[in-house]
């Protein structure tokens, strides 16, 4: 079955649809290619393969017949953070939750399960997914299957490896500055980050981290991300805003994008380096695009207090890690169980007055007006999505840093992500080159409220002309 680790979900599930294998031989394929990959990868932190048989099987006692759905079959993993799926393990990468089992499904994994998707464990996390690299002290480093020397990135970075390397052909993930977007690019897969609660984070939560965090996936095709959001997409029973989902994007995909006014920024916000290699490789696209009929504009910036965010960014967090793990006790035992670096982000937030978590939130308020200015301006807007390729495992790391230079590292690590989390507009990375050194290399999209079909359709577009499906890293097969 090593044939299957090249297809999509989609044409997997084709394949199931016609009879030509079963989901039985894909579950047992994707497990036979967990077992011969991870031990290299460390991407798979949390095995449930029994869970896995017994949902397939299930499905064989209703006389075979899958769920009505363009994934159903499909084997995937889910982040190891912010999803729970009855009767497995869920430690967010931490010594603290270790042996933590869910009693119940969080509503997209519910949705997951509805359209017969099946989940066979949880993928590698920073502890809280509170790093631009996937390095738990808990639960060890997670490879770049490019080169294995490298991180994948963080925090979904178990989820970009597993993907990547073939493991399975989709995996949930989630993204609070740019944790779906970053291991996309390092690992050369397409990773899409949806409009705020157009996919739900309940029923346990209203919102993420003041709305920021938002869940979805890391896929190899736009059309699976693009089938996952008509799954997962859709108000939840008490969100606190309206969602604009709009069921349809897989059909979006077949429609024509339209001519498009691109800002093209390269110039990172608060003057960090962006590696040459991001800035060729976004250049490059920039002129794709030109080419394709779109209107390219080089400006300076999108128009919004950088520096006030990187601040309000770091206190929204730290606050609410600090209510998860402490329940807001500043002597609570629990504090030791942490990576020093988050107990002393947290020991931080504890220490904040109501006033400045407050102001913080105003601060990402305003991040999103200004953000709805400059759409008014722009259909899209055009940056690299990381600073640079994937670095070494070890060089984000929070180990042995103090929490200012973890943090200086981590913002500098992705500077043009994060607005789009506390503006809650979409955005997305998208593979389109490479290192001299072989790395995969992304572009970031980002557009206004509401505006994911559209995003969709252009990365449909970027696909159709550059089908990155072909490039698979050598630890493949």
């Amino acid at each position: 079955m090593q044939e299957l680790s090249t297809l999509d979900g989609i044409a997997t599930a084709k394949l199931i649809d016609d009879f030509e294998v079963t989901p039985s031989e894909v579950l047992e394929a994707a497990i036979e290619r967990i077992e011969r990959l991870n031990p290299k990868l460390n991407a798979v932190v949390h095995e449930h393969f029994d869970l896995a048989r017994r949902q397939v099987a299930a499905y064989a006692s209703a006389k075979g017949f899958l769920p009505f759905s363009p994934l159903a079959g499909v084997p995937m993993l889910l982040k190891n953070t912010g999803f729970e799926a009855e009767g497995m393990l869920l430690s967010s990468g931490s010594e603290l939750l270790r042996g933590v089992v869910s009693q119940r499904d969080s509503t997209i994994t519910a949705r997951y399960k509805a359209a017969g998707m099946v989940i066979l464990g949880k993928s590698n996390t920073p502890e809280f997914a509170l790093s631009f690299t996937s390095e738990p002290e808990a639960f060890g480093p997670t490879r770049n299957p490019w080169d294995l020397s490298r991180t994948a990135g963080g925090s979904s970075g178990g989820s970009a490896a597993a993907v990547a390397s073939g493991m399975v052909p989709l995996a949930n993930a989630s993204d609070g500055a740019g944790s779906t977007r970053l291991p996309a690019s390092h690992c050369g897969l397409f990773g899409f980050k949806p409009s705020r609660l157009v996919n739900p984070v309940g029923p346990m939560a209203a919102e993420a981290i003041g709305g920021m965090s938002t869940p979805h996936a890391v896929t190899w095709s736009v059309r699976d991300s693009a089938a996952m959001l008509d799954i997962s997409g859709g108000p939840d029973i008490g969100d606190p805003w309206a969602s604009p989902a709009r069921p349809g994007y897989l059909a979006a995909l077949t429609k024509p994008t339209g001519h498009l006014k691109i800002a093209l920024v390269t110039k990172a916000p608060l003057g960090e380096t962006i590696d040459p290699e991001m800035i060729r490789v976004t250049n490059e696209a920039a002129r794709f695009l030109k080419d394709c009929n779109h209107t390219i504009i080089p400006v300076p910036d999108m128009g919004y207090d950088a520096l006030a965010l990187k601040t309000a960014w770091r206190q929204v967090v730290g606050t609410n890690v600090a209510l998860g793990v402490t329940g807001g006790d500043p002597k609570s035992p629990r504090l030791a169980q942490l990576e020093e670096v988050n107990r002393e982000w947290v020991h931080e937030a504890l220490l904040l007055p109501a006033t400045t978590y407050l102001a913080a939130v105003q601060t990402l308020h305003s991040a999103a007006r200004a953000l709805g200015r400059f759409f008014a301006q722009y259909d899209a807007v055009l940056t690299p999505a990381a600073a640079e390729p994937a670095p070494p495992i070890g060089k984000l790391a929070g180990s042995g840093q103090s929490l200012d230079a973890f943090y200086d590292q981590f913002w500098s690590h992705s500077p043009f992500t994060a607005v789009f989390n506390a503006s809650g507009c979409p955005a997305m990375s998208v593979p389109f080159g490479t290192s001299a050194g072989g790395l995969p290399i992304g572009i970031h999209i980002g557009a206004g409220f509401g505006e994911d079909a559209m995003l969709l359709q252009l990365a449909h577009d970027i696909e159709s002309a550059m089908p990155w499906a072909r490039r698979r890293p050598t630890i493949f097969g």
